[in-house]
């Protein structure tokens, strides 16, 4: 039987308070449920049962004066009152017992932060364990730390909302059946762990920032579900240079966002855009968390934290001729000895073009043309023909161009790289 709090009138329409309330608490509801049964997908089904018991009583009671530590009450004695039905959680039980004894959950009073804090960062690591496929990782995490739907996710990804189920229903399977346990791993395992959850939070922004495919480059939610979940990382884990690089990272790209495209939508390349839309509250935020990556860091500077460094040269430009290109190739240098790799190489190669000339950048791009993980990759093409036309080379570059349109999945990248051809005609 659930404790009823203080009750206050609701104000407006009680269901779409608790569809706010739901998505804004959900994480911390199925952390605080998964600690208890050790198992997400339960968990996860405790929560949505707390939603229903609310959709049945705050139209008709009132919304509570404390939603939250409401809905958390609720799943955790539904959890509780599953284990005592099922015998063999009988050890379970008998802890569960001991700790509700020393500490009762009260839905009039909050919970304790850090407790809470706890089993979010729990919540965290078991979403974007290793033994998940990326796709699947992504897919849990938005669904338990971004309070997204099937259909949300799949609107966003563009693939059908049975592939997004089947994802989150097999990533689900695939956690009870490794055994993996409902903890922050420490150590070696913990450091694995940590470039995972970083990976995921970061795929998640990029693809709202750049989308690889659709009639539209940006999508605006992915990129707000990716930051929020950088912010709230910082806050659980404030020792970790990374966690604060990729939080700076993040910051900075989306500080752009309003300048990155024109009235219709079309993209608007970062030295066409107007730095006065440029969100300089994000900016600054960007420099704190940069700060504060150094501030903890024991060694040589991370790849988000390079990124970061990257991005930040460009923020402190006011206009783009006064980038300061040198640092800009500098830090592609020690990114691309951190964590090498052929994408990193080709913005390097951008950098270059821009401190030296296309000439260098040319070399650096053709050396470039067999590695196999650049195949089929748009921006390869597009980076080369953006220098060949910078030499002159007009009717190369407009192989280049349509070469790049050919390969882009996203209906703007594909328009601009179309212009872009036929401009050189």
């Amino acid at each position: 039987m659930e404790h009823q709090p203080t009750r206050s009138p609701a104000a407006g329409d009680p269901s779409r308070v608790i569809e706010t309330v739901f998505r804004m608490e959900s994480p911390r509801v199925i952390a605080g449920v998964a600690r208890i049964v050790r198992d997400v997908a339960i968990a996860e089904e405790l929560a949505q049962d707390a939603l229903v018991a609310a959709l049945e009583r705050w139209p008709r009671d009132g919304v509570p004066d404390n939603p939250g530590a409401w809905l958390m009450a609720t799943a955790k004695h539904r959890a509780i009152d599953l284990v005592r039905r099922r015998e063999r959680y009988a050890r379970k039980l008998a802890e569960v017992g001991r700790d509700l004894e020393a500490t009762p959950y009260h839905v009039d009073e909050p919970a304790d932060p850090d407790d809470i804090d706890d089993d979010l960062l729990r919540l965290v690591f078991t979403a974007c364990h290793p033994v998940l496929s990326a796709e699947s990782r992504i897919a849990l995490t938005l669904r338990l730390l971004g309070g997204l739907t099937t259909a949300e996710i799949a609107r966003a990804f563009l693939v059908p909302e049975t592939t997004v189920a089947q994802r989150i229903v097999r990533a689900k399977r695939t956690l009870a059946a490794k055994g993996v346990a409902f903890e922050v791993p420490y150590g070696p395992e913990r450091d694995a762990r940590l470039g995972s959850v970083l990976e995921v939070i970061y795929l998640i922004f990029n693809e709202g920032y750049a989308a690889t495919a659709g009639d539209d480059l940006l999508r605006p939610a992915l990129c707000e579900d990716a930051l929020r979940l950088a912010r709230v990382l910082a806050e659980l884990m404030p020792k970790e240079p990374e966690v604060h690089g990729l939080a700076s990272l993040l910051e900075f790209q989306a500080s752009r966002s309003a300048a990155r495209t024109g009235p219709n939508g079309e993209p608007v390349l970062l030295g066409d855009q107007n730095r006065t839309r440029w969100n300089r509250l994000l900016i600054a935020r960007g420099v704190t968390a940069l700060g504060r990556a150094d501030a903890v860091a024991t060694g040589a500077p991370g790849p988000y934290a390079l990124q970061a460094a990257i991005a930040a040269c460009h923020a402190h430009a006011h206009r783009y001729e006064d980038t300061d290109w040198a640092r800009i190739v500098a830090l592609y240098g020690l990114l691309a000895a951190r964590s090498p790799s052929p994408v990193v190489e080709l913005n390097r190669a951008v950098a270059v073009s821009m401190a030296e000339g296309p000439g260098p950048a040319l070399e650096i791009v053709d050396r470039l043309a067999g590695e196999p993980a650049l195949r089929g990759y748009h921006l390869l093409p597009s980076v080369r023909g953006d220098l060949l036309a910078r030499l002159g080379r007009t009717a190369q570059a407009r192989g280049e161009f349509e070469r790049a349109a050919s390969l882009a999945r996203n209906e703007r990248e594909r328009e601009l790289l179309r212009a872009r051809a036929q401009d050189c005609r």
